[in-house]
């Protein structure tokens, strides 16, 4: 049988820490709920001793949310311990996390004392802790960096001492696989009551590989996992919960012998509320939960992606509570890719249809770097006409300014030949549309000319609508490009078309 692997969340104690991160009591418990939601076997809801509002925070956690263990830390200090109780003991599955640094480095830089003394404090912690909460962790801070003999001594006293779980930390995110995963083994081999505690890690992200650390020890019998959202935490933070879950879930086959029981769905949605209400940005490359996660830009990926998901996605989208992949259109963007997002969007292109709007596309890409839904109904509006094109844009030239008269060239197809006139006049639009007057000798009356932008940015595509009085009628004409200019003369082109039809009719 599968062994279960506990999620031990600590967003809301180690991620809290990341500077600039701070929350109030109501955000922690709107987190919390999420959390709960999420289906996360235990949350460390925070540092009771550190102030009276996350005592406060931890309290209310610990009294309203159901499903998973509250925990709270305390140092190896009676008042901690006490004060974590207090905090704890209205859930019906409380735990206290005690600590304290064995590594040389702390016990000799931070304590200014000896192994003994350190043993001594975290014996007697454990025993207060226990005479207050029936579950009981135990976490000799900076395992990784620990003379391995001393950790040995450490974990099976305070296993002895009443300890359950024993959280071996790798404080500083020094350690590499093979080394953490060695040291998980060490302590399986040498502690001679450790079939008495669940073996729990705790690692941070310095050397990018808390994630790689975390499965190792999970590989070498660790069974539960201490993590945050987002991987957020102290410095570079902690191992990533999403990463560490969808990595047992994806690589089934390679953790066979192991799972987790988090609702994946809750993945995104979680992780965006953390990013929202601790102000942190969730990198865009960040594996499950960047924007990018599922977003494709090469012409390639987007083929085989429409043609068939896993060819590029080795998780489903929907499975972290995305409902679908990203197809980015942009210059690298093939046909195949623009034809299934015009699908999508309601408009049946094939053919030399297809084509022309593709170079219209590639256009637009190449000056906006990526094209959005919006964009691509400007050009469809633009492009798909219900009736014949007497005259058809090509290209545009402005030269103009605030002492020069302006001057514009314009040439427009007719028959497949090109027509080309310039003029000059008080402004780029009336001198563009003087010329495309003088390209089609159908001199127009100008009633309304309307302006807006399509989507957000300096590079955004701009719609623009006319409307000319043609004998009775008006008749309305639309245009649109990241070129106001262009947008205006091709909105003219387009109202000429139709009074030629509409007299020739």
């Amino acid at each position: 049988m599968p062994d279960k692997i506990i999620i031990f969340d600590t967003t809301l104690r180690d991620a809290e820490q990341t500077p600039g991160a701070a929350l109030n009591g109501t955000e922690k418990f709107e987190i919390a709920k999420h959390l709960a939601q999420l289906n996360v076997d235990v949350i460390e809801a925070g540092f009771p001793r550190s102030s009276p509002s996350d005592f406060e925070a931890v309290q209310r956690i610990s009294n309203e949310i159901e499903g998973p263990e509250i925990c709270a830390l305390s140092r190896v200090i009676d008042q901690d311990i006490t004060d974590a109780w207090n905090a704890i003991k209205g859930s019906p599955k409380p735990r206290i996390h005690t600590f304290v640094g064995t590594s040389e480095i702390h016990i000799k830089g931070i304590m200014r004392s000896d192994q003994d003394t350190v043993l001594k404090k975290a014996i007697a912690a454990v025993q207060y802790a226990r005479s207050l909460c029936q579950t009981v962790e135990f976490s000799p801070m900076d395992a990784a960096r620990t003379e391995p003999q001393y950790l040995y001594e450490v974990v099976e006293a305070t296993i002895e001492a009443g300890a359950m779980i024993i959280n071996i930390p790798d404080t500083v995110g020094y350690a590499i696989p093979s080394e953490f995963g060695q040291l998980i083994t060490g302590i399986l081999k040498n502690v001679t009551n450790i079939d008495q505690a669940t073996i729990s890690v705790h690692c941070h992200n310095d050397l990018g590989l808390a994630v790689a650390n975390s499965l190792e020890a999970v590989k070498n019998g660790a069974r539960q996992i201490e993590c945050t959202v987002n991987g957020l935490g102290e410095r570079a933070g902690n191992t990533s919960m999403e990463e560490i879950v969808m990595a047992i879930k994806t690589r089934g086959g390679h953790f066979d012998q192991v799972y987790t029981e988090i609702n994946t769905k809750e993945i995104v949605p979680i992780s965006r509320l953390v990013s929202r209400l601790m102000g942190i940005s969730v990198a865009p490359n960040k594996a499950i939960v960047g924007s990018n996660a599922f977003a494709h830009s090469s012409g390639i990926h987007q083929d085989g992606v429409i043609k068939q998901r896993d060819t590029f996605e080795i998780i489903d989208p929907e499975d972290v509570g995305l409902k679908e992949s990203q197809i980015i259109l942009s210059p690298r963007s093939g046909r195949n890719a623009l034809r299934h997002r015009l699908d999508v969007l309601g408009y049946q292109i094939e053919g030399e249809q297809l084509d022309k709007i593709y170079d219209r596309f590639l256009v637009v890409a190449e000056k906006k770097k990526e094209v959005h839904d919006a964009d691509l109904d400007a050009i469809m509006s633009d492009e798909v006409r219900s009736i014949p094109e007497t005259y058809i844009f090509e290209y545009i030239q402005v030269l103009s300014g605030t002492r020069i008269s302006a001057t514009t060239t314009v040439g427009l197809q007719n028959q497949g030949k090109i027509i080309e006139k310039s003029t000059a006049g008080e402004g780029p639009v009336d001198t563009a549309y003087k010329a495309i007057d003088l390209i089609t000798n159908l001199p127009l009356k100008l009633v309304d000319y309307n302006i807006k932008s399509v989507t957000e940015g300096k590079d955004a595509i701009g719609e623009v609508t006319i409307k000319v009085q043609n004998g009775a009628h008006l008749v309305t004409g639309y245009g649109a490009s990241t070129d106001v200019i262009e947008a205006s003369a091709r909105a003219y082109v387009d109202v000429v078309n139709k009074v030629i039809y509409q007299n020739s009719r």
